[in-house]
């Protein structure tokens, strides 16, 4: 298989599972990072054994393929815009843009210049949410209908050292986390047609639990607690409450409801979990084990194979196919969360501008594909 060269902008937090899991799949080739903080983006490098570049050397940088965008989501329209206009590929983490028409900007650009997008979330290749769609694909509970997702706790500023942007316009549980659960439910339903919400924000600032800024206060300038209703094209109706006020709860992560039975869905900001079952004897077993490699634990007991989206899209550019965590995928999810945040702030029904195809269900033997 032919491999790319990676370079990486951004030397946060989340580069370090990039950097660790990238070397899994036989596409991708790491090659230099780069960050506006050139002592963190050296530090990152030497840790890797890679080039520490600045922005602009890594995006002139002939060795380099595709570049990842892992900076804070404020300026992922900016930076994925600059990687395309220099002629790289171009993968960003989530959420892609923050608003529709950067999306379409981005969609537009990359055509142009016959160059390839994606974006994570990855995480519905895995193994527990592949099963679910394989349940579902195989008529196994029927045409779904409904269902109800669940992301609530308390936040990020317990354990975060700066979490100052997750309670800032462009973040917030549903343009944080949402894209994990709405793009799980998009592959495993398909698009969705109208959405509607109500918004609210508890706290008006939060504090700091953890690292140098202990005790320090957080302002809170986006809403923090959304419960909306979402119409799927096939019609099924499913609830999404996204809360970062709640302290304890005990909903589910993700049920799904068919004609003829139920699927309950581990948290989609995994990879693996069990996926259990419900017939018409309301009786609900696991489902049986699945051999599939994106649900197999590497990681603290966990299965966590983040690089999976962008070792596609790497594939899918040598093999002339579409990947999976393409741009379609990513606008309409990108769709569904801001018209949920417009639905919340005007309390009324919002009609989605957007629409995609479900993203091919990746099987156990092309999961291997992608692997070393």
């Amino acid at each position: 298989m032919t491999q790319l060269g990676v370079g990486i902008i951004g030397c946060g937090n989340i580069s370090t599972s990039y950097l660790k899991l990238a070397p899994l799949f036989k596409a991708l080739r790491l090659v230099a990072v780069a960050d506006i903080n050139m002592d963190v983006a050296r530090a990152r490098a030497a840790e890797f054994g890679l080039r520490a570049e600045t922005v602009a050397d890594l995006l002139k940088a002939p060795d380099i393929d595709v570049v990842v965008n892992l900076t804070i989501p404020a300026v992922h329209f900016a930076v994925t815009k600059q990687i395309l206009e220099a002629g790289k590929h171009a993968y960003s983490e989530k959420p892609l843009v923050l608003t529709l028409a950067e999306g379409e900007e981005l969609r537009n650009l990359a055509a142009s210049k016959n160059l390839a997008i994606g974006s994570a979330p990855d995480t519905f290749l895995g193994g527990a949410h592949q099963q679910a769609r394989a349940a579902i694909d195989a008529g196994d509970v029927g045409q779904i209908i409904g269902g109800t997702c669940h992301v609530m706790s308390h936040g990020m500023e317990a354990w975060h050292p700066n979490p100052d942007f997750f309670f800032q316009p462009g973040a917030g549980p549903v343009l944080d986390i949402g894209p994990y659960y709405v793009t799980n439910l998009i592959q495993l339903i398909g698009p969705v047609k109208s959405v509607a919400a109500l918004a609210t924000a508890t706290f008006a600032e939060r504090t700091i639990g953890n690292g140098t800024r202990l005790g320090e206060k957080v302002p809170v300038d986006t809403p923090t607690n959304i419960h909306a209703l979402l119409e799927f094209t096939n019609g099924a109706t499913v609830t999404l409450g996204t809360s970062w006020d709640i302290w304890a709860h005990r909903h589910a992560n993700m049920e799904l409801y068919g004609e003829t039975g139920s699927l309950f869905i581990p948290d989609p900001n995994f990879f693996g979990g069990t996926v259990e079952i419900g017939g018409q004897d309301a009786a609900i077993t696991p489902m049986p084990e699945w051999d599939h490699p994106f649900g197999i634990a590497n990681q603290d007991d966990r299965a966590n194979y983040r690089c999976a989206g962008l070792a596609d899209m790497a594939a899918a550019i040598a093999e002339g196919r579409a990947h999976r965590c393409n741009i379609a995928l990513a606008v309409h999810a990108v769709d569904v969360m801001t018209a949920i945040l417009r639905a919340g702030a005007e309390r009324r029904f919002i009609d989605l501008t957007t629409t995609c195809d479900r993203p091919a269900a990746l099987s156990p033997d092309e999961a291997r594909a992608l692997l070393v």
